[in-house]
């Protein structure tokens, strides 16, 4: 997969490296983009990238020995014999000792697990060797546990040294948008609700096959790269890995609920927060609140939710049917997941699209709408998919988002406008309404909204066609023609500019 986004990352990088001397920290799950991100930073600087690997500590040391020796031209390291880290460590300051160098420590995890005293070796390191000579220091770890307790807690010996860090997330949709120019909307969608922002599960769907076969060979088949995807993720980080798994599917079974969780794993409910905490550190579950709770960490009405589109897809079309894939049936199988993908699966990252989407309509000024929380609303009786509020102007969006074969009709803005008027803490807010529709909209829709300043519908096609630059005059211009309902599509080939805006 080519590069694409991570321009703010990069931005930090480029900003450290200015600076006479950086130690950064990297982490993040597994094939999320770290190395590809790092790589891309040092492809044109004085380097020396170091890959730790889980063998002894004397092993590791002759390993960097020889990707010094590679480093600097002098092909005697190669047989040298460093007795410790500092030595090694020292070698390479001291080659061109003038030149702005970086040094990258890749799995930097399994160095602290075969010796835990690294973190205080390294600390030594940095102090009194790496810091006052022109050195950044960029140490990366995919065990989000161990990075946090070894590097970033309060009683890790490196603690206080890190001048920046990065939790790589996975790349958003409207990033991987550049990378799939040939890929209809909805295809996009589909691919992007199983494979996530994970850039290496990209490389391995091949482009030329239809998502269903892509599936059934990468995820289904049992020598398939993903078919145990979630278990490798797992057992790395915790030990408990029955119960993880247990709190997971039942999540992804449709309990967002604590009392639901708990009720349905048949646990009392101080049992399982340790867990989902655990699970919310390692970004796999995230708890969400409505966007108009005032005080989000303390809000009861907090509803738990995986935040990986993969690893959701898992549970509820692998994990489910495991019975099934191991003894081979899987012709059964995609059976299944053919006749609940869009509606038990696909319908639901929409939703998550559409907020992606809205956000960026925020961030770049095609909407004059500063955005203090992007998110969805419910209580007890509504639920309204996309939420966003400017809490200072008292200003707030209201969306509905519909991934139907149909038409979206006029019934969906009202029962919007309804939902919106009974919730009270909106009250006293100017409320504009969006309707995300990937099917288009009725003509009873179109001119009911024709004649309203509040009401924007959105289509599918529009945003995403990226053919041709255009100027950001007319990316505006082509965000009012969708606020009018007219047919974008028949004014301009692309809205590239706009997407690279969402992208910046």
């Amino acid at each position: 997969m080519k590069f694409i986004g991570r321009s703010s990352e990069l931005k930090t990088l480029e900003r450290q490296y200015s600076q006479s001397s950086g130690f950064v920290v990297i982490y993040g799950r597994r094939r999320v983009g770290k190395t590809t991100l790092i790589k891309e930073f040092i492809r044109n600087k004085k380097a020396l990238y170091f890959l730790a690997t889980e063998q002894m500590e004397s092993g590791n040391i002759r390993n960097f020995s020889r990707v010094l020796a590679d480093y600097t031209k002098q092909n005697y390291l190669q047989n040298a014999n460093f007795s410790d880290w500092e030595d090694v460590f020292r070698a390479f300051v001291g080659f061109q000792s003038e030149q702005k160098k970086v040094l990258v420590i890749d799995e930097f995890q399994y160095l602290a697990e075969i010796n835990p005293a690294f973190p205080s070796i390294f600390q030594r390191v940095w102090d009194e060797v790496l810091k006052d000579h022109n050195v950044m220091v960029i140490l990366c770890g995919s065990l989000i546990s161990m990075m946090l307790t070894q590097v970033l807690s309060h009683d890790s010996p490196l603690y206080g040294r890190r001048t920046a860090q990065i939790r790589l997330a996975p790349l958003k949709f409207t990033e991987l948008l550049e990378y799939n120019k040939e890929k209809t909307f909805e295809q996009m969608v589909e691919t992007y609700s199983v494979t996530g922002g994970v850039p290496k599960y990209y490389d391995f769907f091949d482009n030329d096959m239809s998502l269903m076969d892509n599936i059934r060979e990468n995820v289904l088949e049992k020598d398939g790269f993903l078919y145990e995807e979630p278990v490798f993720l797992l057992e790395k980080e915790v030990r408990e890995t029955v119960s993880y798994f247990s709190i997971m599917k039942s999540i992804a079974a449709g309990n967002h609920k604590l009392s639901q969780i708990a009720g349905n794993l048949e646990m009392p409910s101080n049992q399982l927060s340790p867990y989902l905490r655990t699970l919310m550190n390692l970004c796999l579950v995230e708890k969400c609140v409505p966007v108009t709770e005032k005080q989000p960490e303390k809000s009861r009405k907090g509803l738990y939710f995986i935040s990986d589109n993969f690893i959701e897809f898992w549970f509820k079309f692998v994990y489910n049917y495991k019975g099934e894939l191991e003894l081979d049936n899987i012709d059964y199988v995609l059976h299944k997941l053919r006749q609940n993908f869009v509606d038990n699966h696909v319908s639901y990252v929409y939703e998550v699209v559409c907020r992606d989407l809205l956000s960026g309509f925020c961030k770049t000024g095609i909407l004059d709408f500063t955005a203090s929380k992007i998110g969805s609303y419910w209580d007890a009786h509504t639920e309204i998919d996309v939420a966003a509020l400017d809490e200072e102007h008292k200003s707030a969006i209201l969306g509905e988002c519909k991934y139907h074969i149909q038409p979206v009709d006029a019934d969906v803005l009202f029962a919007l406008e309804q939902k919106a008027a009974g919730i009270i803490e909106l009250k006293d807010y100017k409320k504009r309404f969006f309707v995300f529709s990937k099917s288009g909209f009725t003509k009873r829709l179109l001119d009911t909204a024709r004649d309203r300043e509040d009401v924007f519908l959105v289509n599918k096609t529009e945003l995403m066609k990226m053919n041709e630059d255009l100027p950001n005059t007319e990316t505006i211009q082509a965000m009012e023609d969708v606020k009018n309902n007219r047919d974008m599509s028949q004014k301009f080939d692309s809205v590239d500019a706009l997407m690279k805006d969402l992208n910046a």
